[in-house]
């Protein structure tokens, strides 16, 4: 989360307003309902997730065994199960 300076992006009365109710505090102003991403998507580790679980999958169908995957990708068993036996 990145911070920014109040008097750097607010008009001063705005911030007159808002020190009507808190001075010297860190506040959180979150985003307007439907601007959400979902986790990952921004920085590409979703994607890069999407990519193993993929790979996981191919190498299962061909033949290598859960305890083989969990070692190769560094993962428990069972979320190697998870992944090889979800349909998406």
């Amino acid at each position: 989360m990145n911070y920014v300076k109040a008097t750097a992006v607010l008009p001063q009365e705005l911030i007159k307003e808002i020190q009507k109710y808190v001075q010297g505090e860190t506040i959180y102003i979150p985003k307007p309902e439907g601007s959400h991403q979902k986790w990952g998507t921004r920085s590409g580790a979703r994607q890069l997730i999407a990519e193993r679980n993929d790979r996981i999958k191919h190498d299962f169908r061909n033949g290598m065994s859960i305890a083989e995957l969990a070692d190769e990708y560094f993962l428990s068993t069972e979320s190697i199960k998870k992944i090889v036996y979800s349909n998406k």
